[in-house]
């Protein structure tokens, strides 16, 4: 099921990858000064969540799953490290 758009607005992307969230947009989202958020990064979209406490199953699934951990993980010095085990 689709969400409903509230607002779309238009923001730059400054020097060092900043961005600022519209006020309207922090509030319906709930985000305060000091908040963490998780940035979800899909290959056509980016999402900005606000962090929740405990992870549902879920989404620790898609955050531990092997192409996301592929990126950091697949080297040949790892492969030739684990190679024997």
């Amino acid at each position: 099921m689709e969400q409903e758009i509230k607002e779309i607005k238009t923001i730059k992307i400054t020097e060092k990858g900043q961005i600022c969230i519209p006020r309207e947009a922090r509030d319906l989202a709930g985000f305060e000064e000091g908040s963490k958020v998780n940035l979800i990064v899909y290959s056509d979209k980016v999402e900005i969540r606000p962090m929740k406490k405990s992870m549902s199953d879920a989404m620790m699934a898609m955050l531990a799953s092997e192409p996301v951990l592929a990126k950091n993980w697949l080297s040949k010095e790892d492969e030739e490290a684990w190679k024997d085990l």
